[in-house]
C-alpha cells in the first residue's frame, strides 16, 4: 500500500491550493480554461509562450495518453479496484497541472494584451 510521505503530501497540498485558487472570485471559468488549451499548447510548442516548457507539455500529453490507453487496463485486470490507484494519481496530477498551467497562461495573455 502506498504511504503518504512528505513529497506526496506536498503534492496533495499543491493540488488543493490549485483547486481552491480556481474557485475564487475572478478566477477563469472552466470553459475559458478549456478554450485556452489549444492556444497554450501552440504557444508552448512554437516558443511564444515560454512559461510552459516542452518537457512539461510532453508530461501532460503522456498522462492523457496513459489514462485513455488500453495498456492502462492491465493493472485493473490484475489488481481489480486497487489498480485504479495509478489512474487516480495520474488524474489528480493532470487536474492540478491543468488548473495551474491554464491560470498561468490566461494571466500571461492578459498581461501581454495590456497597453
Amino acid at each position: 500500500m502506498a504511504t503518504f510521505g512528505p513529497q506526496r503530501l506536498a503534492a496533495l497540498r499543491a493540488v488543493w491550493r490549485a483547486v481552491t485558487r480556481s474557485r475564487r472570485a475572478g478566477a477563469p471559468a472552466l470553459g475559458d480554461r478549456l478554450r485556452a488549451l489549444p492556444r497554450m499548447a501552440a504557444g508552448a510548442v512554437s516558443g511564444r509562450y515560454p512559461e510552459l516548457g516542452r518537457g512539461r507539455l510532453a508530461l501532460v500529453v503522456l498522462a492523457v495518453a496513459y489514462l485513455v490507453s488500453p495498456v492502462d487496463l492491465v493493472p485493473e485486470l490484475v489488481l481489480g479496484v486497487l489498480g485504479l490507484g495509478d489512474d487516480a494519481v495520474v488524474a489528480l496530477w493532470l487536474g492540478g497541472a491543468f488548473l495551474v498551467e491554464t491560470e498561468r497562461f490566461l494571466d500571461w495573455e492578459r498581461t501581454r494584451s495590456l497597453p
